[in-house]
């Protein structure tokens, strides 16, 4: 199994604030442990996500430690928070597995719950500000570079998928979107939101890593900003709907 390197600073993009070793105050050992688990956490994340350890397959606390050169506590911390996005299952007596991937009546009720969630944010994230439109113009211009990356990748070797230009893309794909969610002036549609995000990762586990929907998502996101701009908001949601929907059908056609 490939390791991940343990980073001093977890990502945003799964719901939580960045964090740094070099934060001094008041308890700051319970801030380095902290900074440890989510460094544990995402390096684990990644590993499932990337496919170096495959469904139903056992995970060792101890085995992990080693591999990322830590204790087994920030490990056990880790899975048991992993436990909670549905990517791995513990058993007693058994330990942990990664989880199979979603069934597809599970699959359709997740896209189905986007849907819900994003419609009602592009609606009330319209009409847009000036900063919303110059912030999605600079986000569909970095879809666009990260879908060209997966393209070449691709064609370079359909087999061996890069997780580091997987990843970039997955990132900026939800950037767009968080765009309409920030902006919708409803915190708690973001909060749900950002609640699915760590399912919405382990559909990528049942899904071709994402490479068949790199074209049909580019043309998708462009149509919405099209319509974004054009202040239409009953067209905004539409196109937003019509694209989660494609989603939907292209993820049960490929799980």
């Amino acid at each position: 199994m490939t390791t991940t390197p343990v980073s001093g600073e977890h990502s945003t993009k799964f719901g939580r604030s960045p964090s740094t070793s070099r934060a001094v105050a008041p308890g700051g050992v319970a801030v380095q442990r902290r900074v440890l688990r989510d460094g544990v956490y995402d390096a684990i994340l990644e590993m499932l996500l990337e496919g170096q350890v495959l469904p139903g397959e056992s995970l060792s606390i101890e085995g992990l430690a080693r591999a990322l050169d830590v204790s087994p506590t920030p490990v056990r911390e880790a899975l048991g928070a992993l436990e909670h996005t549905g990517l791995v299952t513990r058993a007693a007596l058994r330990g942990y597995r990664v989880s199979p991937p979603l069934s597809p009546p599970r699959i359709a009720e997740l896209i189905d719950a986007r849907a819900l969630i994003e419609v009602a944010a592009i609606r009330g994230a319209l009409p847009a500000t000036p900063e919303m439109l110059d912030e999605l113009a600079i986000v569909t211009n970095q879809h666009r570079s990260a879908a060209v990356r997966v393209r070449k990748m691709a064609e370079r070797d359909a087999s061996r998928l890069d997780w580091t230009t997987m990843r970039q893309y997955y990132d900026v794909d939800w950037d767009f979107h968080l765009v309409f969610l920030r902006n919708c002036h409803n915190g708690y549609l973001l909060e749900m939101a950002e609640g699915l995000a760590p399912h919405v990762h382990r559909l990528r586990q049942s899904m071709n890593h994402g490479t068949i929907d790199v074209e049909q998502a580019v043309t998708e996101h462009a149509t919405i900003l099209d319509a974004v701009r054009r202040g239409d908001a009953d067209l905004a949601a539409a196109a937003m709907a019509d694209h989660i929907s494609a989603v939907r059908g292209r993820a049960l056609a490929d799980g």
